[in-house]
């Protein structure tokens, strides 16, 4: 937290909204959403592809914000199972671009001692494209900061599949089968985000109203926060914005806990701050 607010220029909008959060009540682990990519294309009658290359900006944005509050993990859907039905030259170009950006971003990972890694199907994904993130992946694996996951080629539906395929491999492998007795525990320990926190916040852009197969165990109690900014749209702000109403949301994994605000107070909260601070 204290790095995000020397970032940041004292009575700026962004600077505003940090000193609101609360640091003892981060969410440890953000999931996002990167959606609206094509529509934002679409609208300035570009190619689809110049959609995702203006998505690669807000994600250096994201994950440097998000390492400098010190939050736990962030994990982007960049690929999905489902994404092979699109067009070739689309998906040819979606792997140039990750690869351009895992080039570009070795340094600024390293520099902000963020560890890299990639959750998916990946032996399913073109040999130069594991070849780089394999090599990323060594070369941040000693950081000791944020981890920063990149879905590639995922499906919660098919995470769950690997999961208790593994589970009863093991089990076959160990001689235990007809003993085997599958609980909540044992299947996270499987997933892959084995060893991680499930997520506090999963942010959708692009105003879509659905989870899309992602992480579906993972985000049982994730707290859902829709924008209608598209993806290449979305800036720092937004993801404050976004923070601030999570940390007045009322969390009670069906208990009872503090009142807070409602979401309709905390985004008044937002506007308020807006009206007394014109951006530039």
């Amino acid at each position: 937290m204290k790095d995000l607010l020397k970032a940041l220029t004292p009575g700026e909008r962004d600077w505003r909204i940090a000193t609101r959060l609360d640091p003892k009540r981060l969410p440890a682990h953000i999931a996002i959403i990167m959606d609206g990519n094509g529509r934002w294309a679409r609208q300035r009658n570009y190619p689809r592809i110049m959609g995702h290359k203006a998505g690669v900006d807000p994600v250096r944005t994201v994950v440097e914000t998000c390492a400098q509050l010190g939050l736990e993990a962030v994990t982007l859907y960049a690929f999905s199972v489902e994404n092979w039905k699109r067009p070739r030259h689309e998906i040819d170009g979606l792997w140039r671009l990750l690869r351009f950006y895992l080039r570009r971003e070795l340094p600024n990972l390293m520099r902000n001692d963020i560890q890299l890694a990639a959750i998916g199907r990946l032996e399913s994904l073109p040999s130069g494209v594991q070849d780089e993130l394999q090599s990323v992946m060594r070369s941040t694996a000693q950081n000791r900061g944020m981890r920063l996951n990149l879905a590639i080629n995922y499906s919660g539906r098919t995470e769950l599949v690997d999961a208790v395929n593994a589970i009863l491999e093991n089990a076959r492998l160990e001689g235990d089968l007809e003993s085997l007795d599958i609980t909540e525990e044992t299947i996270s320990s499987h997933l892959y985000t084995a060893g991680l926190k499930d997520p506090d916040l999963l942010i959708r852009t692009s105003g879509e109203m659905r989870i899309s197969n992602f992480l579906l165990w993972q985000i049982a109690y994730a707290e859902l926060y829709v924008t209608d900014t598209l993806w290449p749209d979305f800036t720092r702000t937004h993801l404050l914005e976004a923070v601030f109403e999570y940390q007045n949301r009322d969390r009670r994994f069906g208990g009872i806990t503090r009142a807070c605000p409602s979401s309709a107070e905390a985004s008044l909260l937002i506007e308020e701050d807006a009206l007394e601070l014109p951006l530039a």
